[in-house]
Formats: C-alpha cells, sequence, structure tokens
C-alpha cells in the first residue's frame, strides 16, 4: 500500500521561498504567474495493512513529524 502526503502552508502564513520561485519564473520570461506557495509531498510505502488503518497510520505520522500543524495543512492518499 502507498500513501501520498501533500504538505502545504495554511493559508495566510507567509511563504518567502514561494515568493522566491515565483520572482524567479516572472525574470525568466513566464508571464502572468501571480502566486507562488510551495510545499513537500512524501510517497510512503506500508506492508501488510488495511486502507483505515493505514490512513490512520499515516495521519499519525503526519501530526507527529511530517507536518507542523501550526502553520500546515496536509491530505492524505491512500492506494493498493
Amino acid at each position: 500500500m502507498k500513501a501520498h502526503v501533500h504538505v502545504t502552508l495554511k493559508p495566510g502564513v507567509l511563504d518567502p521561498q514561494g515568493a522566491a520561485i515565483g520572482q524567479a519564473l516572472g525574470t525568466s520570461g513566464f508571464e502572468g504567474v501571480s502566486s507562488v506557495r510551495q510545499g513537500k509531498v512524501f510517497e510512503i510505502e506500508m506492508e501488510g495493512t488495511d486502507r483505515a488503518t493505514a490512513e490512520a497510520r499515516v495521519d499519525e505520522m503526519c501530526r507527529t513529524l511530517l507536518a507542523n500543524t501550526v502553520i500546515e495543512n496536509y491530505d492524505i492518499r491512500i492506494e493498493d
């Protein structure tokens, strides 16, 4: 089973890295980019578990280590 986790900054949290990427895109000729927000992606392979257990385990991983829940949101997608 594989879990895909996307971690993004919560709305309203400053994103200087995203701003720098947006500015670099503009100076590289990519016009029309008004905003960029950066984030993290994790792919986690797990053995011998059912979908509900896998999602619960990954949720705990996110709350414990993968995301700073004060300033970040996360989304979990499980695939067989």
